[in-house]
C-alpha cells in the first residue's frame, strides 16, 4: 500500500468524460490496488461544489451526482486538517510564491510536508509543484 495526495481535479474528471485523462485512470487503478489518497479537509466540499455547478449547468444530472458521491464516499481518502498557523504561514507563503489559490497551495503543502506525490490535473498546480520540488504522480 502506498499513499499519495489527491486534489479534486482528478476525481472530477471521472464524472465529466470530456475531462478524462490517463492520470485519472492511473489513480483509479491505484485505488483498486489498495493505495490510499490524502486530501485536505475541504476536498469533499470542493468536489461537491463542482458537481453541483455541473448539475446547474446541465452537464450532469442530479441522479449522476448522487451516484458519483456514493462511489466517492467509499474511496480510501484520508482527510487532513491544517492548523490555522500552517494555513496562515506555510500555505499563504506557497500561495504567494506560486500564484496559487489557497486551496491549491494546501494540496501542494500536503505533498511537500508528507514527501508524497501529488495527483492533479490542474496546470497551475502542476507548474507550482515542479518549481517547489514536489513529486507529481505520473501514469
Amino acid at each position: 500500500m502506498s499513499r499519495f495526495v489527491i486534489d479534486a481535479s482528478v476525481v472530477l474528471s471521472w464524472c465529466f468524460p470530456d475531462e478524462n485523462s490517463a492520470l485519472a485512470q492511473h489513480v483509479a487503478d491505484r485505488f483498486k490496488r489498495g493505495d490510499v489518497a490524502i486530501a485536505s479537509a475541504f476536498w469533499p466540499h470542493e468536489v461537491l461544489n463542482a458537481l453541483l455547478a455541473g448539475e446547474k449547468r446541465q452537464r450532469i444530472s442530479g441522479l449522476l451526482v448522487k451516484s458519483f458521491l456514493d462511489d466517492l464516499a467509499i474511496l480510501p481518502v484520508e482527510l487532513q486538517h491544517s492548523r490555522a498557523e500552517a494555513v496562515f504561514v506555510r500555505i499563504q507563503s506557497l500561495s504567494r510564491a506560486h500564484g496559487l489559490t489557497a486551496y491549491d497551495a494546501a494540496y501542494l503543502d500536503l505533498a511537500l510536508e508528507g514527501g508524497l506525490p501529488l495527483a492533479t490535473l490542474d496546470e497551475d498546480l502542476i507548474r507550482a509543484s515542479k518549481r517547489a520540488g514536489a513529486k507529481l504522480l505520473q501514469p
